[in-house]
């Protein structure tokens, strides 16, 4: 579809469905090729609606029969639905749909997974199953039949009945068509049980395929502690008698949270410490929770449309957040949440695919599942929680489920809750959910007999694109310190709602230096050319573990910007300054790993390109390998003390405070390992018993060039497990050295394991390249071109996940004409392609116009 032809939605069209449902009756009769679907819904008129036509959406089906109160109709089909003449009052819709489950590559609606039946209905997958209202305001119970002869049949909701060749489920909890789920396979179940607080038996079963069942307890040990902090912190009971997880092997996303069958991409279920890192089970514990949050945030209250996506998505990207903190570290978990937000949501923020937390329209919707509505709708319903404090958090959260319990809801209604619990006027804080952009703080600050004042101003990015931003809502959270060290002010946060704004502090000894933005209390950008003396301060005395952090990350990246501008020697300050971090034995081990991680080569480029200049992706990773072996060779005694004394005692635990020693003995070993040519991470290969330990080894060999033979091992030992293979692609395509990164991934995409249509290893190929940031940019172009070339093949396919991938070109004005020129030829290629989807036109469209 072209650009022209595609439609564009807007949120200011919205019109109430003409029809509520009262309940859906579904039949399906399951075969690869001729599935057919039998449908049976009641509609009553609904009096908060305009007159309108009658039109049910309905793509890629077969009607074989339709019936209106038992009378044979003939509805006027097109290839987004059908419309008909229908009673005045309430009737019965009756049709009958066939569809090729087996030919479904897009993996959106009813399709097949070595076998298995399975669904994809959100954003607007249930269209493709039969003809409905597919929109998330029309909500409904389900009642299902499948008929097969596979052995496990599952649908929503709790079990009803079953017999040879045939399961019936009933959820009773009203619902949108995108929360309906369908799987049959030949599956077993790991099964638990929770009782709720209320004395409910709950039983709990994670479905897989036999041989992956001694992989699911990590899986069940997190979803059951997911349903007592939801009780303990929230208060929300789950309310079916049963919930289960299937785990699926191609899957366009992470999870889905349909009502009572969440389905679950495998590689977030499947886990031992054999095949899954530490990193694998945290984020298994995080999607286990936030697909189990969502049945209050997001099922129990939906939204009332697509534009309201960020009202279940931040909410509850919030509340897993909360959660791993909780059950983790706080510290660790918010600088990782921030690194992700500034990799992915200021990028996109900064770029030609801004767009609102609360977009104003779409062509697709799927291309809006991004950084902007997931992790900037969290930031800002935790800035909503800072303004208002916990217990006003609190009390407006239960007028939440108290007053839309059932409802399809709305950023509105949202905010509604919090005034009317807080007292609060939030029609100043909705600019968060309406104006694109990073907002801009800077401050100057004096000191006179006593008087600390310090001058806030804040400006929006992107004005370019969207100059007529207006001051937001800022809650800066400030300390002050004593040139000693000691801190003067405790966290105080501060309420900016004007674009420039002043606070004075009174009766301080010495002028004092500021901790500003602790805990990252805002998602904006603090421009302030602070000294290195000062971020040397910061680092040895911040009381706030995040801006203790930040102070660490801010001087490495200047560090990094002068060698590469200036080709200076790393800041003997900044070696010193980490020193001081490592032998601090009160820090968590996590933390202090994360204080050696340097920023990536993307986040420098970006700030170089902030400060007007051109960056060079060579040049960047030169840099930033210069620099890492300066850090091993001031710190090596340090770093072979910490490799020796962490290693973990007892059998492998993914819990936090093991995961904390390995993080931080693996950032040792990788560091030393470019002063050893990697012979002690060759031996740590060969020892490993687990799979953080093999993973870590063979990432410190691959990031100096090494490691051959241990990829060679990897795959004859790992060969026959589809998920650990993902790794061995991924670790090759996104470490490999520039000079021979394109050769190197151009070769995997020929090896014989690489299943592209599987997106699990797709993105383990093309989006780890594509990470490969001086790989990727290569001078000549090939990377530019070997990435479009897949996106077009994987566009005709399953364009979702092609769609999304092509973020990898968004930051192209960033760079030299060359680069520019070469970009555009590939955008412009993708964009010529006969056939290319509504998904990928529009991605490209915004990226190659913005």
């Amino acid at each position: 579809m072209s650009e022209s032809a595609a439609q564009t939605i807007l949120l200011s069209d919205y019109t109430p469905f003409g029809w509520r449902i009262e309940k859906v009756e579904l039949t399906f009769t399951l075969s690869p090729k001729a599935t057919r679907v039998t449908s049976r819904l009641r509609f009553v008129p609904n009096p908060d609606a305009p007159k309108q036509v009658f039109f049910l959406h309905g793509e890629q089906l077969s009607l074989i029969r339709a019936a209106i109160d038992g009378q044979t109709v003939s509805p006027e089909i097109t290839d987004t639905g059908l419309t008909c003449a229908v009673p005045d009052g309430p009737f019965t819709w009756e049709s009958e749909v066939e569809i090729a489950p087996a030919e479904n590559t897009a993996l959106e609606g009813l399709y097949m997974s070595n076998g298995m039946y399975c669904t994809q209905c959100e954003a607007e997958g249930f269209r493709k199953i039969t003809y409905y209202p597919d929109r998330p305001d029309v909500m409904a119970p389900f009642s299902v039949r499948v008929d097969s002869d596979l052995p496990v049949l599952l649908s929503n909701g709790n079990p009803a009945a079953n017999g040879a060749g045939w399961a019936e489920w009933h959820d009773p909890w009203p619902k949108p068509a995108y929360l309906f789920a369908l799987v049959a396979g030949d599956l077993v179940a790991k099964t638990g049980a929770f009782t709720t607080a209320s004395g409910k038996k709950v039983t709990l079963n994670i479905w897989v395929r036999p041989g992956d069942q001694d992989k699911c307890d990590y899986a069940l040990d997190a979803l059951e502690r997911s349903m007592k902090w939801d009780e303990d912190v929230y208060g929300r009971e789950y309310d079916l008698d049963v919930f289960n997880i299937v785990a699926v092997d191609d899957f366009n996303m992470g999870a889905m949270e349909n009502k009572g069958l969440n389905i679950f991409n495998s590689k977030y279920v499947l886990a031992s410490p054999e095949t899954a890192t530490d990193d694998d089970f945290a984020r298994i514990e995080a999607i286990i929770a936030h697909e189990y949050f969502h049945n209050w945030t997001g099922n129990r209250i939906t939204c009332r449309d697509w534009f309201q996506l960020c009202l279940k998505e931040g909410l509850t990207v919030f509340r897993d957040q909360q959660f791993s903190g909780d059950m983790r570290s706080h510290p660790v978990k918010r600088i990782e949440d921030v690194l992700m937000l500034r990799a992915r949501q200021f990028r996109e923020d900064n770029g030609p695919l801004a767009h609102p937390v609360r977009p104003e329209s779409y062509v697709e919707i799927n291309n809006f599942y991004t950084a902007t509505v997931y992790e900037k709708g969290a930031e800002v319903i935790g800035m909503l929680k800072r303004l208002v404090g916990d217990d006003g958090y609190a009390r407006a959260l239960d007028l939440y489920f108290q007053r839309h319990d059932g409802d399809a809801a709305t950023i509105e209604d949202w905010l509604k809750v919090f005034e009317d619990a807080t007292g609060r006027d939030l029609s100043q804080f909705k600019r968060w959910y309406a104006q694109p952009g990073t907002p801009r703080l800077s401050f100057t600050d004096n000191f006179n007999n006593g008087r600390y004042e310090i001058n806030f101003k804040q400006e929006n990015q992107n004005r370019k694109s969207f100059p007529t931003k207006q001051p937001q809502v800022i809650p800066i959270a400030l300390g002050l310190l004593n040139p000693n060290g000691d801190e003067v002010l405790p966290t105080t946060v501060l309420e900016m709602t004007e674009a420039t704004q002043s606070f004075a502090f009174d009766g301080l000894a010495a002028r004092p230096i500021p901790s500003i933005l602790r805990g990252f209390s805002a998602p904006v950008i603090l421009d302030h050319d602070a000294s290195a003396d000062q971020r040397a301060f910061l680092l040895a005395h911040d009381t706030d573990p995040f801006n203790r952090w930040e102070a660490g990350r801010a001087l490495s990246k200047d560090v990094l910007v002068r060698m590469v501008l200036r080709g200076e020697s790393p800041d003997p300050a900044y070696l010193e300054g980490l020193a001081e971090v490592l032998r601090d034995n009160a820090l968590d081990p996590a933390y202090r790993a994360l204080v050696l991680r340097l920023p990536s080569e993307d986040d420098i480029a970006q700030a170089l390109a902030d400060q007007g200049h051109v960056p060079d992706p060579l040049a960047i990773y030169r840099a930033a390998q210069t620099l890492r072996h300066a850090i091993a060779a001031h710190l090596k005694d340090r770093l072979e003390l910490l490799y020796a004394d962490l290693l973990c005692p007892g059998p492998y635990s993914p819990e936090a405070t093991d995961a904390g020693r390995r993080s931080l003995r693996l950032t040792a070993l990788g560091l030393l390992s470019r002063l050893d040519g990697g012979a002690r991470a060759a031996a740590h290969y060969a020892a490993a018993d687990n799979m953080t330990d093999q993973q870590g080894a063979l990432t410190a060999l691959l990031a100096i060039g090494a490691g051959d033979a241990q990829v060679a091992a990897f795959y004859d030992q790992w060969q026959d497990d589809r998920l650990v293979m993902d790794k061995w692609f991924m670790l090759q395509a996104g470490l490999t050295p520039p000079d021979r990164a394109v050769r190197t991934v151009t070769a995997l995409t020929q090896h014989p394991d690489f299943d592209w249509k599987n997106p699990n290893r797709f993105r383990s190929v093309i989006g780890a390249f594509s990470g490969n940031a001086a790989g990727f940019h290569d001078p000549s172009g090939a990377g530019y071109d070997l990435v479009a070339d897949w996106l077009m093949k994987m566009d005709a396919v399953n364009p979702q996940t092609a769609a999304r991938m092509s973020t990898a070109f968004e930051t192209w004005r960033r760079y030299d004409a060359d680069r520019q020129g070469q970009i555009c030829e590939a955008l412009d290629r993708i964009r010529a392609r006969p056939g290319l989807s509504r998904d990928m036109g529009e991605m490209v469209g915004r990226m190659r116009n913005g």
